[in-house]
């Protein structure tokens, strides 16, 4: 329906400003003016016929506004506002409003009394594209409207990218900038990339931003070390061109009326052999072919020099891998050499306590030998010494047995001090009966009885 209404509305107007009609207004003498002024009212009516027939004309017609929206596509966008001109100079905002009502609530609306345009912004591009074919060269108070879409002063064009970049990729690199409207990647026929790309930012300042940060440093997209190349994009409008209407206001062309006039004096043609037109003519095509081998040269070298350049670069980022493989290989093996030498110093540590241990118990199974010994030894000894005593005179062995309880008296009492020891001594010789007299008379008495019972033995 909007191609419809685009090539429609483009036709009507084409066919007025033809040739033609031009030369039949022209011919139509002192009443042309009359019989103009009478269809250009008629023309008017048709515009008025148009726009009352968009309008809605009941409360039963209700138009969904989302149907006109593409599926993700923002709202309210740089590229959904329209250039609104030749406007009078007593409108208000109401009825600039006014005018656009039917096509959604506006976003944005601009008027600039003095020099008679004004700005706004639609919902969507296909709203604003149906606005403007419906509502251009519309007559407002006497004078035709003139409605263009609005240059998009934040927008920016990208190159030198990788065939592996996509629209989204392309979107969400440039969104740490500020708000990204829209970022398309160019392709050609077939869909493949063709390295350029379009990013356009909500605001100025986002994209000046990208500007100078991409221009200052190196902004890489994927893991090649290719950066894109960012520049303001160059604005065009390849829809409306220049119309008949238009061409005539050009300063230039009022200026320069009768060299005008002159290159339009003649219809177009092919040249004839042999003339000067042909001659020059001929001198321009070679100009415009010499330009054309050269800059077909020119994209050669640099289709070369890009190639050269990936080549170098993917030989780089081999050897960069391999330099990166070597060092981690290094770096595995000091790791390895350390663990090696700790395992080595751990297992050295271990022998030692082991050593340790073993020496510690062959220390204790000596000690507890030679205390074995020492207690086998001594009950030999016993044994030996009962043995003796029990064959030996009973004199003897009362003697060797008083012998004994003294060393036995004495090794206990080496722990007490000398005074204990000396009251101790003192104390057994006043208690015994006879007091330290008596003690020869006792020896002597018993080595009697010893006697006696040896002889009775």
């Amino acid at each position: 329906m909007q191609d419809h209404i685009q090539k429609s509305g483009g036709r009507n107007r084409s066919d007025n400003n033809s040739p033609r009609k031009r030369d039949y207004r022209q011919e139509q003498g002192p009443g042309g003016a009359a019989n103009n002024h009478h269809h250009q009212q008629q023309a008017s009516g048709r515009h008025g016929d148009r726009a009352s027939a968009a309008a809605p004309t009941g409360p039963g017609i209700t138009v969904d506004m989302t149907n006109f929206r593409k599926p993700g596509e923002k709202t309210y966008t740089q590229r959904c506002r329209l250039f609104v001109g030749n406007l009078p100079g007593d409108i208000t905002e109401d009825d600039f409003k006014r005018l656009f009502q039917k096509y959604g609530e506006p976003g944005e609306v601009f008027i600039n009394k003095g020099k008679g345009f004004g700005f706004i912004r639609l919902e969507s591009r296909t709203l604003a594209e149906i606005a403007k074919a419906e509502l251009d060269d519309t007559p407002m108070r006497g004078r035709p409207l003139r409605i263009r879409f609005a240059t998009h002063s934040a927008a920016l064009t990208v190159r030198n990218l990788s065939p592996y970049v996509s629209n989204e990729l392309l979107e969400e690199a440039f969104s740490q900038f500020g708000q990204v409207e829209r970022a398309i990647v160019i392709v050609d026929d077939r869909g493949r990339s063709t390295g350029k790309g379009i990013v356009e930012f909500a605001t100025k300042p986002a994209a000046r931003k990208a500007l100078d940060r991409c221009s200052d440093g190196v902004f890489l997209l994927t893991a090649s070390p290719r950066p894109v190349i960012v520049e303001p994009m160059e604005q065009y409008d390849d829809e409306d061109g220049l119309p008949e209407k238009l061409a005539q206001r050009n300063p230039m062309y009022q200026n320069c009326a009768s060299f005008a006039f002159r290159e339009r004096e003649h219809p177009p043609r092919f040249a004839q052999h042999g003339t000067f037109e042909f001659e020059y003519s001929q001198r321009w095509k070679s100009l415009d072919e010499m330009e054309k081998q050269q800059r077909e040269q020119v994209e050669k070298n640099m289709r070369e020099a890009r190639d050269k350049l990936e080549n170098e670069m993917e030989d780089a980022y081999h050897e960069h891998q391999a330099m990166l493989l070597r060092q981690d290989l290094m770096r595995r093996q000091e790791e390895l050499r350390r663990m090696e030498e700790l395992h080595s110093q751990e297992v050295q540590k271990r022998k030692q306590l082991e050593l340790r241990q073993e020496e510690e118990r062959r220390r204790r199974e000596e000690e507890m030998l030679i205390r074995q010994r020492e207690k086998e030894e001594m009950i030999r000894r016993q044994r030996e010494e009962n043995f003796r005593m029990g064959y030996m005179d009973p004199r003897e062995r009362e003697m060797r047995m008083a012998a004994g309880m003294a060393e036995q008296y004495t090794a206990a009492n080496q722990s007490f001090p000398p005074m204990a020891a000396m009251a101790y001594e003192g104390h057994s010789t006043l208690s015994s009966p006879g007091g330290p007299s008596a003690m020869p008379g006792q020896m002597m008495s018993a080595s009697a009885n010893t006697g006696d019972m040896a002889g009775a033995w």
